[in-house]
């Protein structure tokens, strides 16, 4: 399994520019909570961009909370007042892009608690993901290859066996950022990947032994090296 890296900066600034005219668009029609949106073919063609660019709009805009999509229906406002709606979007368009050191602080914090959560929550079958993805990550490593995709798919394996969806989303949009600045700035080098696979399989085991005290521990072992590292970076 690849992760799939999304591209930024002009890609941001499209996404940006739709939902600015989907905004227009809801003040323009007057619509309501509850109101259905043209289909995305027709907001490409009337945007002059991409059905797949519209998509990711919409897409964005339902992390938040402003629109709902339901399959074979179609695509509506949520339950929202059109003011509050309006202060929300602004607020998204003046996103700044995620720094490296915000992104690895969201981690952390993040994985601290959701490998609690795994560790009491987890699944036979969940366990099984994570030890593919442990394998995998182990695999690369030993053989002097990239492993940061597979390093992260270990991690989301396990925000997966949180049983919390919502740090699982959390998890998977910031994702692709993190490859990319993985990668930017050389993050895993072989000297870090071959400690990878040690800390890694401790993790694992406390999952497995359903240890939420020792599971927490082991990840804040596994992270304290990136979080020093981090602050290093120029």
């Amino acid at each position: 399994m690849k992760l799939e890296i999304l591209t930024v900066g002009d890609n941001r600034e499209i996404q940006n520019s739709i939902i600015s005219k989907i905004k227009e668009l809801i003040n323009y029609k007057n619509l309501e909570p509850g109101d259905k949106l043209p289909s995305e073919r027709m907001l490409s063609e009337k945007f002059k961009v991409s059905r797949s660019n519209v998509r990711d709009a919409i897409q964005k805009l339902e992390f938040y909370g402003l629109l709902k999509s339901i399959p074979q229906s179609g695509t509506f406002v949520a339950n929202i007042g059109v003011v509050a709606m309006n202060g929300m979007i602004e607020d998204i368009l003046r996103l700044e892009s995620q720094d490296f050191k915000s992104l690895v602080e969201t981690r952390i914090l993040l994985e601290l608690k959701t490998v609690k959560l795994a560790s009491l929550r987890r699944t036979e079958e969940d366990l099984k993901h994570i030890k593919e993805a442990l394998d995998a990550y182990e695999k690369k490593a030993l053989s002097g290859e990239d492993a940061v995709q597979e390093d992260l798919l270990f991690h989301l394996a396990i925000a997966k066996a949180s049983g919390n969806s919502t740090m699982n989303t959390f998890m998977l949009s910031i994702t692709p950022q993190i490859i990319i600045d993985f990668e930017k700035y050389h993050v895993c080098d072989i000297d870090q990947a071959f400690e990878g696979i040690k800390e890694h399989t401790e993790i694992y085991e406390a999952i497995k032994s359903k240890d939420p005290k020792l599971a927490k521990q082991k990840m804040k072992d596994h992270f304290r090296a990136l979080y020093q590292y981090c602050y290093n970076v120029e």
